[in-house]
């Protein structure tokens, strides 16, 4: 009986679950056996979390949480979790042909998660979402959206000039973007009697609105910048690397860096490392089609810049690849490969130094 009770005692470690939505999470629990202990829907609200956490400690030592979508419905839970001390590891979604084959539900998906950090299979740490990186990403969000609003009031701006009344379209055809903006906007049309003067009130509408976008823009990225410095000053002594492109690379790497357990995870979260695509006699690589990929955008940004402006160890790189018979397209990948790398060190060095300071 005393032999019973110890090996009771020590299944309890609790491995947790949970299937993310908008308004309701659904947890499963299992002990290291892969035996059932429970299941728990709650609302996607503090209360919740709190819930979730007190009953998940009633069943046991809890040893980790499997969330899907840390990054999205998630987020609030696995940061609610990792306040109160817990381990929260980032579980994909299920396999579409495992789902298929057997059936999609809440709780099935709960118990994938849960088996997924038990077998190892889900071992990622999420970001972190709680400082400065997560600071920069929501103005990101907000920059983004303004910039293709004044795209779009740019657009339709020139759209209407095609098929403005006539005395009209003669002035303002052939003006340059922002002086077009500018004239439409001093426009005064008056009463709306024809169609003239509702096509002046339209331009002038499209054109104030885009110079307040433009405003809304320039002052987010005046934020964005003074972000990115507080964040990782390093960063931006990177050759080629400028605040949008450091923001999309924090965005990457997340507040909490130390996730990333090496530079060639960096690499392939980035999606430049290069995966083997060997068979029989044949070795070679492919291109990674994975990973963040406004990262990978990112360093592909910082090559473009050090070949337009001639880096000097750039240049050599390029002539001694050349030599060897690689292509362009190849030595542009190579170089992305070594950008992440500077970007690697960058970002650990911020991470030390704060870990040393605390």
């Amino acid at each position: 009986m005393a032999k019973a009770s110890m090996a009771h005692r020590q299944a309890t470690r609790v491995i947790v679950g949970v299937d993310t939505h908008r308004d309701v999470h659904v947890a499963r629990a299992k002990d290291t056996l892969g035996r059932a202990l429970g299941e728990m829907a709650i609302p996607a609200s503090a209360k919740g979390y709190r819930a979730l956490l007190s009953w998940s400690r009633g069943l046991g030592e809890i040893e980790a949480f499997g969330v899907e979508g840390t990054g999205c419905y998630g987020a609030g839970l696995a940061r609610h979790l990792r306040s109160e001390g817990e381990v929260v590891i980032e579980v994909i979604r299920p396999n579409r042909q495992a789902r298929r084959r057997r059936g999609k539900s809440d709780p099935a998906d709960a118990e994938a998660a849960a088996s997924a950090v038990l077998s190892g299979e889900a071992s990622g740490i999420p970001k972190a979402g709680d400082a400065t990186v997560e600071m920069i990403r929501a103005l990101r969000v907000a920059r983004s959206t303004a910039n293709r609003a004044r795209t779009q009031a740019i657009n339709a701006l020139h759209a209407l000039v095609v098929t403005a009344p006539e005395e009209l379209r003669e002035d303002l055809r052939g003006l340059p973007g922002p002086r077009l903006v500018r004239t439409c906007a001093s426009f005064r049309p008056g009463e709306l009697i024809d169609p003239l003067s509702a096509t002046k009130t339209a331009l002038r509408s499209l054109a104030r609105r885009h110079e307040a976008l433009t405003a809304e823009v320039r002052g987010l990225g005046r934020e964005l910048r003074r972000l990115t410095v507080k964040a990782c000053p390093q960063l931006l002594d990177i050759y080629g690397t400028g605040p949008d492109t450091a923001g999309a690379l924090l965005l990457a790497a997340g507040d909490n860096a130390e996730r990333l357990r090496s530079e060639a995870a960096f690499a392939k979260l980035c999606g430049v490392s290069p995966v083997e695509a060997s068979s029989g006699m044949t070795t070679r690589h492919r291109l990674n089609r994975g990973g963040d990929r406004h990262a990978n955008a990112a360093l592909h940004r910082i090559v473009l810049v050090r070949l337009r402006w001639r880096h000097p160890p750039t240049i050599d790189y390029v002539a001694r690849r050349t030599a060897e018979g690689k292509s362009k397209r190849e030595i542009v990948r190579c170089l992305k490969r070594y950008v992440a790398r500077e970007v690697y060190r960058a970002l650990t060095e911020v991470n030390g130094a704060t870990s040393s300071a605390a």
